[in-house]
């Protein structure tokens, strides 16, 4: 039976005990450091309820963060990751427990002075990743109705974002670095195509997920098969579109500086071309 022996009380949400299996720990819960003393022993029942943090890096950024963070906002940022953890049914990594109490921190200290951090990648956090974005709106939902600040939609994105790297297990900077470079990829086809995408449309969604699974392919390095007559065809009857297709693949070699397969513009040529006819 895995049992967590009480070292040390944080506060009333986070303590640093002693746990059977993996040794020094931080256990964060709502409530859970309250009346407790050390050599106390906490049963393996609600361990499972609560977050352990075994990552020794990220116990000691966590314990950082605490002197920063009053106990009733920390139990609101708790309660929206194990709403998070509820809503996924996923395993969450541990760097999300001081990537987004930092975040939270970050941003209602901002609004409290009276400063709003823009996010200009909401529309496409929202097409690339539509289910973590349900969630951080039901997040940002909770936050705002137990606390006194009201945060925007840009935090939406944001708090989108560190669900989709903790459930994922990917770094932040490459899920944002993804996304970045989605918008500068939309931005290049409105430019190019001169058009300008309705980002409410199914069509945008269509392209920006195209765009992702790309992305993630060339990543992963995966081959698609090229279509040879397809290919053919298509710089035939649509070069604007292809030559557009090569540049857009030049700009994810660049950034992602990995090869992309000449297949992708094939793809690629054919989401531009049935986009260009319908915005015609």
């Amino acid at each position: 039976m895995e049992q967590v022996t009480v070292i040390k009380v944080l506060n009333n949400n986070v303590l640093i005990g002693k746990h059977s299996s993996f040794g020094e720990v931080v256990l964060i819960g709502k409530g859970i450091g309250f009346g407790r003393r050390t050599g106390d022993l906490i049963d393996s029942s609600l361990v499972e309820k609560l977050f352990v943090l075994k990552n020794e890096k990220e116990q000691e950024n966590y314990i950082k963060l605490l002197p920063f963070i009053d106990n009733d906002l920390l139990d609101v940022v708790i309660s929206s990751i194990q709403l998070i953890k509820e809503r996924t049914r996923a395993p969450l990594n541990e760097h999300i427990h001081v990537a987004l109490t930092d975040h939270l921190l970050f941003a209602i200290n901002r609004l409290t002075n009276g400063l709003e951090m823009k996010n200009p990648f909401l529309i496409e956090t929202k097409a690339l990743y539509p289910f973590e974005y349900d969630v951080a709106t039901e997040v940002v939902n909770h936050i705002n109705e137990k606390t006194d600040v009201h945060l925007p939609d840009g935090e939406i994105g944001f708090i989108a974002l560190h669900i989709h790297s903790a459930v994922n297990n990917r770094n932040l900077n490459e899920v944002n670095q993804h996304s970045q470079l989605v918008t500068k990829l939309i931005n290049m086809i409105e430019e190019q195509l001169k058009v300008q995408i309705d980002k409410d449309s199914i069509d945008y969604m269509r392209l920006v997920r195209h765009i992702r699974f790309t992305i993630e392919r060339v990543n992963n390095g995966e081959k698609v098969e090229e279509p040879e007559k397809i290919t053919a065809l298509l710089k035939e009857e649509y070069p604007l579109c292809y030559n557009l297709s090569w540049k857009l693949i030049k700009v994810m070699q660049q950034v992602l500086k990995k090869q992309v397969f000449d297949a992708e513009a094939v793809y690629l040529t054919m989401h531009l071309q049935r986009l260009q006819k319908k915005v015609k």
